[in-house]
């Protein structure tokens, strides 16, 4: 195994590859980076344009290549590979398993795809286009073709032989899936159990019949949770009949849970759209400006809102003081709520476990912290105005808010969620607007039945 020399990407370092670039000196750029571990190559390449890219991974030998276009984000790598003809493309997903050199493909526009399908060695150019009759994102689009099958009439030897001959295409195993002759899943067989068990017993004997198993269309999202429930480093993927077609490996799993985690992230911090930092200055905008308008509605209709209570406001002005105290206290305990429901949501049996006796603990959490914050702005506030009425009332709103921000914070998702929308667009501007309105309609009412 190749060992790697530690990588710090420093400015001074940067300025010296880039004088490299310049210069196309080429002993320079491959000295400095024949040690380096291609995801820290990677992550040097994002620094350079398109052709200094090319022009660095051109030095490089094709598998470490192959390993960094393969690492690249999706978007990033659509638009390098522009510069790339096909008969260049060719050889280096001829280096990526399966899985991969479909995703590239998919990448790739149409006539450029079918040039650098042709171009491909007939083993994975059938594999390849097997698994591009898969939509992305279900099983059948996630799986590769590269694994380790045996049958079930043979032999510990003749298993040991065939897992040597099939092991040449596959970079990493985990276990050997058990078939019958028509190819159809049985079960499995870990690596242990051939070692150690007697060279002429049969597969049959020694495989265990009970294999956690996906079907080619399974979503995506679906195959992330049987992977976790079970702790599974690999899953096989069988299609309608049965058959062993390819199988699924915890890296896969990760860059689908990572493109989740992101999504998630960025409708709970309202965009709608998938950006990055570096996208147009249009599409960055376009996916912020929907939650940021509903933010300004709200917040005018705040402001009507108050104007109804003009002549309270103008009686004893300290109230407009506790108007941000009552918003953003209300909008806190909202995210708060429904940021723990949006994770729950992630358990499929969620809702199977009780969800009048969640509610019920949810209701007791936040009548617990109306108490605490209530009693602590009560006193505080008795000290600085002296003023037992407006105490009093900024104390009581702020318990209701509390209360009913925590209820909105935990069925708002529910909702969502019951209706096929994303609940994760409870847990940023949409449920800070709502609480916002919420906050001033409790405090006005208290105003006016208290003061």
């Amino acid at each position: 195994m190749k060992t790697f020399v530690e990588f710090e990407l420093t400015k001074e370092f940067r300025d010296r590859f880039q004088e490299a670039l310049d210069q196309r000196d080429s002993q320079f750029i491959r000295q400095s980076l024949e040690d380096v571990n291609p995801a820290d190559i990677t992550a040097l390449l994002y620094e350079f344009n398109s052709e200094e890219s090319k022009f660095t991974l051109d030095i490089l030998a094709p598998d470490i290549r192959a390993q960094i276009i393969k690492d690249l984000d999706s978007e990033t790598r659509k638009n390098f590979l522009k510069i790339y003809g096909p008969s260049e493309l060719s050889p280096i997903i001829n280096l990526m398993d399966s899985d991969d050199a479909a995703d590239i493909l998919n990448e790739l526009p149409v006539k450029t795809s079918e040039e650098v399908l042709a171009g491909l060695d007939a083993e994975l150019r059938n594999q390849v286009i097997d698994l591009l009759r898969y939509d992305e994102n279900v099983a059948g689009g996630l799986m590769a073709k590269e694994l380790i099958k045996a049958r079930n009439n043979w032999t510990v030897v003749q298993c040991v032989e065939e897992i040597r001959k099939q092991a040449e295409t596959v970079t990493k195993f985990y276990t050997v899936f058990v078939v019958d002759e028509q190819d159809k899943l049985l079960g499995k067989v870990s690596l242990q159990d051939i070692v150690i068990s007697d060279a002429h017993k049969l597969v049959a004997d020694i495989y265990e019949p009970d294999v956690v198993s996906v079907e080619t269309y399974t979503p995506d999202t679906e195959v992330v949770e049987i992977m976790k429930k079970y702790d599974l480093e690999s899953v096989p993927v069988v299609n309608v009949t049965g058959q062993l077609v390819g199988r699924i490996t915890i890296d896969d799993i990760l860059d689908v849970m990572t493109e989740q985690a992101d999504e998630d992230r960025q409708l709970m911090s309202g965009i709608t759209e998938d950006v990055e930092e570096d996208d147009t200055i249009w599409k960055n905008t376009r996916a912020r400006l929907p939650w940021l308008l509903i933010g300004v509605l709200g917040g005018m209709l705040s402001a009507r809102f108050m104007g109804l209570f003009e002549a309270e406001l103008a009686q004893v002005t300290a109230l407009a003081f506790f108007v941000p105290l009552i918003q953003a206290t209300g909008g806190n305990v909202g995210i708060q709520s429904s940021s723990l429901i949006v994770q729950s949501l992630a358990s499929p049996g969620f809702v199977l476990e009780g969800l009048g006796q969640r509610l019920l603990k949810v209701l007791f959490v936040a009548l617990l912290n109306a108490f605490f914050l209530a009693t602590i702005v009560f006193g505080a506030n008795y000290m600085v105005f002296g003023n037992y009425n407006l105490s009093l009332i900024v104390s009581v709103s702020l318990f209701s808010v509390v209360v009913f921000a925590s209820l909105v914070g935990t069925l708002t998702p529910l909702i969502l969620d019951r209706f096929g929308f994303n609940p994760a667009v409870a847990s940023g501007p949409f449920i800070t607007t709502i609480n916002d309105l919420l906050g001033l309609t409790v405090y006005f009412l208290t105003v006016n039945v208290l003061l």
